[in-house]
Formats: structure tokens, sequence, C-alpha cells
């Protein structure tokens, strides 16, 4: 044997039996779930959180890992928030507004009537306050958010009989997915809040007179035109809801700062693509909707007009009762003010002058 290899070796050896080799630490895999609060066949919103977990696989190396399961399996679809505070499962893929039964303030991190539009929800999460306020206020609940998916300004819902007026509004048993349904009660409805895979059936058999989701892609695919034919516009309670991951706050605090900056990293990927994907796949849909005898039409100026002031009613008496709201709530309303003025010269501007072109 080489001599150099001898005393190396002899050297190595050495400091191995002097105990002072430096030590080495593989790191240990980590292993998540994530309870989802819609189901696996709506590809787009289920989606981001199969996105989510793939790109942290991804990025991880596959060392950290997280399985995705779908409302009910788990726990039920609004039972989320409650399974991520108390640990049963270490993070969730929900829509905010869905729990505002435990404070109105949750409906503020997701959309709210005649809110913020998905671009403007998007810059008040990261260049506004709103982002700070949330995870504020979700530190309540053991929670720590990350933004991960928008849908865009969803339609007004699918409904047996056409609305023509406010009139049409009174005792209409109406599926309608969280805050909203506090507006809808007080324009006369009767706000139903049930999970997107138990809707079709409660249209079909009439518990329900009218239920809307999200928009033409996600509609078709739950059949909705097959039991209601008018298909109502805009959903002016949702002009830009935004999807989050919530992680229960010592699960998060026992990663490693990459691992958080990989769980940050994949949920704004798993943000972009699902708006991206609602999209480029509602045009097709909705063209299809229509060519099977889908009746689209919009909402009537007095039923948008009540709507709104209703909402504005609403969140006064909230200002005034609960703290929380009026901290989130008052932010959001001043950054939605220079928003809607910039959006006036620009976005809204060009946008009917493009739609009324003939391409």
């Amino acid at each position: 044997m080489d001599r150099r290899s001898i005393i190396k070796n002899a050297g190595i050896a050495g400091v191995l039996a002097a105990g002072a080799a430096p030590a080495v630490h593989a790191q240990a895999a980590i292993r998540w779930r994530l309870a989802s609060s819609f189901p696996k066949s709506l590809d787009t919103i289920f989606g981001a959180a199969d996105t989510f977990a793939k790109k942290v696989g991804e990025m991880s190396g596959g060392k950290f890992t997280i399985s995705t399961h779908a409302a009910g399996e788990l726990m039920p679809a609004f039972g989320v928030v409650d399974g991520v505070q108390n640990g049963t499962v270490e993070c969730a893929h929900t829509a905010a507004y869905y729990h505002f039964g435990k404070d109105e303030t949750f409906a503020l991190g997701c959309a709210i009537p005649f809110g913020l539009n998905s671009r403007q929800m998007t810059a008040w999460m990261y260049e506004g306050n709103g982002g700070k306020l949330m995870r504020e206020f979700y530190a309540k609940y053991n929670i720590v958010n990350f933004p991960a998916g928008n849908t865009g300004c969803q339609m007004g819902g699918w409904y047996r009989k056409e609305i023509k007026s406010v009139k049409d509004m009174k005792g209409l048993k109406f599926r309608v997915g969280g805050f909203a349904g506090k507006v809808i009660e007080r324009m006369g409805g009767v706000p139903q809040n049930i999970p997107g895979g138990e809707i079709y059936q409660a249209l079909e058999k009439g518990t329900i007179d009218a239920a809307e989701w999200v928009g033409p892609y996600d509609d078709q695919k739950l059949g909705f035109n097959k039991v209601a034919p008018i298909y109502h516009y805009p959903g002016w309670w949702e002009g830009g809801p935004q999807l989050d991951v919530f992680i229960n706050d010592k699960a998060f605090a026992a990663l490693s700062p990459e691992n958080k900056a990989i769980v940050e990293a994949a949920a704004s990927y798993a943000h972009v693509e699902m708006q991206a994907k609602y999209d480029a796949r509602n045009p097709t849909a909705l063209k299809q909707l229509v060519g099977a005898k889908t009746k689209v039409l919009p909402f009537p100026k007095d039923v948008l007009d009540l709507a709104f002031k209703e909402s504005m009613a609403l969140y006064e008496e909230l200002r005034a009762k609960n703290p929380n709201w009026k901290k989130v709530y008052d932010d959001m309303a001043a950054f939605r003010k220079d928003q809607n003025l910039w959006f006036r010269f620009t976005e809204a501007r060009f946008d009917s002058f493009m739609q009324a072109q003939k391409l």
C-alpha cells in the first residue's frame, strides 16, 4: 500500500479514536398531512393543495412530503380550522370565510361582498397590511397562513327561476359560501352553507332553490346546469376570493429556515397557478354551457343596489361590536378606496374598451 495512504488513514483513525471527528447528522424526513375543504373532483381548487404539496416535495428533494386529503377523508370540509388549531393535522387548504362563525374577521382573509378583486387582494396581502393583520388574527387560532390560490371574480350562481327584481330574493333558499349569507339574509333570502360536494344533490332534490359555487369550469363539472337553467352574474360577494394554506403554528415553528422558505414559495406558486387555471378554462366551459341551453343573465340593478346597501350597513354594525373586524376591515376599506381609484383609470377602462371590440 502507498506509504502516504497508510499515514493518511492512520491519521483519520487517530482522529476517530480521539472522538474529535465532526458529527454528521442526516436530516430527518418530514411528513405532513393536509386536510382540504374541497372534493378531489375539482382539479382547480382542490388541485392547488396538490400543487402545494408537489412543490414542497420537489424543492426539498423528497425529504419533506405532504399528503393531501379531500373534504371528509380526515375531517369535515368546515372542520379544518379546528383540525389545524388542535394539531390533528399539520395543515389545511381552505377558504377562510367558511369559518366566519368563529369570528366574522375570518371572511376578510378570503372575500366579502363588494370587497377586493383578485389582483387587489393579492396586493393587499403581499404589499399592503393584509398579510400582517390576518397573520396576527389567525395566531389566536394557532395558525400560520400563506395565500394559496384565488379564483378571480365568480359567477352569481344557478337558479331554478330567474331573479327579475329584489322581490324574487324573498324566501329564496340559496346555497352561498360563507359570509355572504349574512347579506342574503338581510335581503330576505334564506342562506345555506353547504360543502361543494353536497350542492348538486340539494339542488336536484329541491332542498334549495339556488346555489353558487365558483364559475363555469367547476360548475360544469358539478353538473349544476342539469338541475337549474338560469346562470346569473356577477358573484358580487366574491370579487377575488383568496384560498389559504393554514399551518399549525407549532408544526411550522419546528421547521428549519430552509423548509419554512420552501413552504412559502410552494404556496405562492399554487396561488398564481390556481387563477391561471380558472382564467384559462372558464371561457370554454361557459361557451359549452350556453351551447347546452343555459341562460346567462345579469343580476337586476335593484338587486345589486340593495346588496351593496345591506353589505355596507352590516360592516358598520360589525365595526361597532367586533374589534378584530374593525382593525382589519378599516385597513382593507382604505386600501380598496385607493385601488378602485387606480383601477378606474387603467384596468376598468382598458377592459371595457377591449370587450366592446369585435376581435
